[in-house]
């Protein structure tokens, strides 16, 4: 499991905005994508979320924007399919509805989210995310 905690982020919202517009810019965000980058995704399901609750002996005031939970394609051999779940993609409403002052920041700081999140399936850590400007 990837933890991108961002436990100081400034709260300047948060933009009210319905859960079914959210989830409208996550699959806006999603169909973003190029094409041929979706069509190597393999066995990944993308939700949202309220907002991410930290687990035991995680800190309690970890804030997450976004959530990969799985196994990278770079590390899958030829035994990881044979039964695996899918791998999740989560989106945390709250956290980013919560940095953000209008819609247009909502549909930026969703791509950027689904972006680093779709990254860590493809095997990106964090660190060359943020080199990529996209961290």
């Amino acid at each position: 499991m990837q933890v991108n905690p961002l436990a100081s982020i400034p709260s300047f919202g948060p933009f009210r905005m319905t859960e079914a517009e959210f989830d409208a810019a996550v699959q806006s965000a999603m169909a973003g994508i190029p094409a041929d980058l979706r069509a190597e995704m393999n066995n990944v399901a993308i939700f949202t979320a309220d907002d991410y609750i930290p687990g035991p002996g995680e800190d309690p005031d970890t804030v997450l924007l976004g959530l990969y939970e799985g196994t990278p394609l770079t590390e899958r051999d030829s035994w990881w399919g044979a039964g695996s779940l899918p791998d999740r993609i989560t989106i945390f409403r709250e956290p980013i509805l919560g940095i953000c002052l209008s819609r247009e920041d909502v549909i930026h700081e969703v791509t950027v989210t689904v972006v680093h999140e779709i990254a860590h399936h493809f095997g990106i850590s964090d660190e060359r995310l943020h080199e990529l400007g996209w961290g």
